[in-house]
């Protein structure tokens, strides 16, 4: 009976354990399209900064007057903003996050400081003694632009002062529900997008293109820093949306295992006891 006992127990508990993973299943489902919904939001004035700014960058009285825009030859240091969760519990997204970080910078052979944006990536690039010279946790599920303005503040700051040569960013990029990619994006310096034929002689710039151009730069680097954190959030509860969906799997399949032996252990005892009660009825009657 002490057997029987624990399996029930074990069961029970599994089963608290598969609604909580089922509670935060669709709580994550919840964060992730309002994630998503956010991103798409900001897409049209994203794609209209790249497009001025490509149309600026394209005229030859204007190449070279930015100090965004102008690349180092020999870069000697470089810089990147690492962006992870600040929980767990999302599969394998931290880790990768982290491999891919950890395996650029090596790649690279420069020294490198570190802009850690959300404790798991902190924790890891202190363990392995990087040069975090900034650190940004408790972004929260919803953050707005201007929460995110100072990680653009210090990158900018840091490549036109010349502390460093080169940032990028790293970040989970959202591609589907099950799939997200950790990838490396160069963010200064501005490499701007090929200009449309054509799209230059629409604008008139006022006051001169120099001066605008001037000015959307950095705008151009704070909107994509924002979006890449963007979907950062949205991979980090896809990706934990699937693992609680795993685990509650897997405590459905156990919870079956589970049942079947308390059956076996309950069958059995009532054969012992049956067994127990016909031998006690036969010596009673010898």
């Amino acid at each position: 009976m002490a057997n029987i006992r624990l399996i029930r127990r074990r069961i029970r508990g599994i089963r608290s354990i598969a609604k909580i993973t089922r509670a935060m299943e669709m709580i994550a489902a919840s964060k992730m399209r309002k994630a998503q919904e956010r991103g798409l939001a900001g897409r049209p004035y994203s794609e209209k900064i790249t497009q001025v700014i490509a149309s600026l960058a394209a005229m030859p009285q204007e190449q070279g007057t930015n100090s965004l825009l102008t690349g180092r030859e020999q870069p000697k240091r470089i810089a990147v903003v690492h962006i992870t969760p600040d929980r767990g519990l999302s599969g394998g997204l931290v880790s990768s996050m982290n491999r891919k970080t950890a395996s650029f910078i090596l790649g690279e052979g420069l020294p490198a400081s570190v802009v850690a944006v959300g404790r798991k990536g902190l924790e890891f690039m202190r363990r392995t003694s990087q040069d975090v010279v900034a650190e940004f946790t408790n972004l929260g599920d919803k953050p707005s632009l201007l929460q995110t303005l100072p990680i653009s503040r210090i990158v900018i700051d840091d490549f036109t002062s010349g502390k460093v040569d080169a940032v990028y960013l790293a970040y989970a990029r959202f591609v589907s529900t099950a799939v997200q990619t950790p990838v490396i994006q160069r963010l200064l310096p501005v490499t701007p997008a090929p200009a449309t034929p054509g799209l230059v002689a629409e604008y008139l710039f006022e006051p001169r293109a120099t001066e605008v151009l001037s000015a959307l730069l950095p705008r151009f680097v704070e909107m994509q820093v924002y979006h890449a954190i963007l979907e950062s959030i949205a991979s980090e509860q896809s990706a934990r949306m699937m693992a609680m969906r795993n685990a509650t799997d897997n405590a459905e399949d156990l919870i079956s295992d589970l049942t079947l032996v308390y059956n076996k252990a309950r069958q059995e005892s009532i054969t012992t006891e049956l067994l127990d009660i016909i031998g006690g009825a036969a010596a009673l009657t010898q």
